[in-house]
């Protein structure tokens, strides 16, 4: 006998709970609880038959897995050397940033195997005419499903299996069986686990498109990339030109790369010098830049920190920040503050990451701090020295890692000094080609960069 149960789960993070609530206790979020229903089967146990037993790990057959490779250099880099075959790929980002932008030329520059491009959200027609206006030629290798019902999809992909499948968008997709409506945390939870199963069990490299919250999280919820292999985030400000491809999650490869890319008439573009398209449109001469030395992976970029200082017309100062966390500029006022005796209480602070690059490494506070108080004298800073240090509250530089690289793409480009903590200087291999100042406290690097 069946029996039929409601609960209620949050849209936000997938919390359940047996009656409704207005606030989530897991993510404090308010309104986010549906109403789901769930079918039971009664108590008659059903008949549990194992088809294989544990194997000892000494046992396990290792077979490397060559990887499909992509041709596009920064997609195969931040997946960690192409797509491994039976993996599952999810691809967040904001509307419009590009994701069905990039996997169509994905698709293009796999011409070689069969892709199938299942749409929830667009007809065949309007795929058709996207891929005339990004100047992708028609092939019959590349096959169009507009189709929700991941029932149907299941049915097609076991009848004629194909090389890659992109479904976009996992939102979109629902299951009949199910009484919620697609979008919903069962629907995502549930046609994510049947994908996932088809793309296990058929050896079939599979790549899900989702849309991210107003936060900036892929929504549906979280549930969704614990099931996943490989969780992608595709970045880039709506005004600005370059994109970033991040790795989230990946079971297969680094945390830690990350690939550019430029948006252009014609699709998508791939940068293979970020810091020297950084840099191009970098102004001399004027106070509040400083141009910082930051790691992104494995990859050193040279990125442009510019800060404004002005007196404040409101009775609290403003501390805005694009590209930077903003309680971290907040330290970084209360430091120099404290430990340089600057009156920035009546002042607003803006930081901006120039390129639309958004910067989490703590490595950048030097720049950033020589930033403000350039800013703040009206006196610019050294536009051929780049700064690199963590800041500590007492008013330390403290080390920071791989300096060795973050050097020597400061000398290709042709810069002559870089300030950066004395403890590093001997993890660094001496250079005729940049003179290397090392720096205890933030007044001394104060003095090296502004004259």
């Amino acid at each position: 006998m069946t029996k039929v149960q409601s609960k209620y789960v949050c849209q936000n993070c997938g919390y359940e709970s047996p009656k409704w609530l207005g606030k989530c206790p897991s993510c404090e979020e308010w309104n986010t609880f549906v109403e789901e229903l769930t079918q039971r089967v009664g108590s008659k146990k059903q008949p549990v038959s194992v088809a294989t037993g544990p194997t000892p790990l000494s046992e396990v057959d290792m077979v490397e897995e060559q990887r499909i490779g992509t041709s596009i250099a920064e997609f195969d880099r931040v997946l960690g050397g192409g797509i491994v075959r039976g993996s599952v790929v999810l691809l967040g980002g904001d509307p419009g940033v590009g994701k069905s932008t990039l996997m169509m030329q994905l698709a293009r520059q796999l011409s070689d195997k069969i892709v199938l491009y299942i749409s929830g959200e667009e007809s065949a027609k309007q795929i058709k005419l996207r891929a005339e206006r990004l100047g992708l030629p028609s092939a019959k290798s590349f096959l169009v499903l507009p189709e929700t019902n991941v029932d149907i999809v299941a049915e097609v992909i076991n009848r004629t299996p194909p090389d890659i499948i992109i479904v976009d968008s996992v939102q979109t997709m629902f299951r009949p069986q199910f009484e919620s409506s697609a979008g919903s945390v069962a629907q995502v939870r549930e046609t994510t686990s049947l994908l996932t199963r088809i793309a296990k069990q058929k050896s079939i490299p599979m790549f899900l498109i989702g849309h991210v919250t107003k936060d900036g999280v892929i929504a549906g919820p979280k549930v969704i990339e614990h099931m996943v292999d490989t969780v992608l985030q595709f970045e880039g400000e709506r005004h600005y030109a370059y994109r970033i491809l991040r790795a989230l999650k990946n079971r297969f490869g680094s945390t830690n790369e990350i690939g550019v890319f430029e948006m252009r008439d014609n699709g998508l573009q791939e940068v293979t010098n970020p810091s020297e398209v950084f840099l191009s449109e970098r102004s001399f001469g004027a106070s509040g830049s400083t141009v910082v030395a930051s790691i992104e992976g494995t990859r050193p970029i040279l990125i442009e920190v510019q800060a404004l200082v002005t007196p404040t017309s409101y009775g609290v100062p403003q501390r805005t920040t694009t590209g930077f966390d903003y309680r971290r500029l907040g330290l970084l006022v209360a430091v120099l503050e404290k430990r340089l005796g600057m009156v920035l209480g009546q002042h607003d602070v803006f930081v901006n990451i120039a390129g639309g690059v958004r910067i989490d490494e703590p490595a950048v506070d030097l720049g950033i701090a020589s930033s403000i108080i350039s800013s703040l004298r009206d006196v610019p800073v050294d536009s051929q020295t780049i700064a690199v240090g963590e800041i500590g509250l007492s008013g330390e530089v403290r080390t920071v890692s791989q300096i060795e690289k973050r050097v020597q793409e400061a000398e290709k480009l042709g810069f002559r000094r870089i300030i950066l903590p004395k403890n590093n200087l001997k993890g660094v291999l001496r250079s005729n080609g940049i003179e290397l100042v090392g720096v205890e406290r933030i007044e001394d690097a104060v003095n090296h960069l502004l004259h």
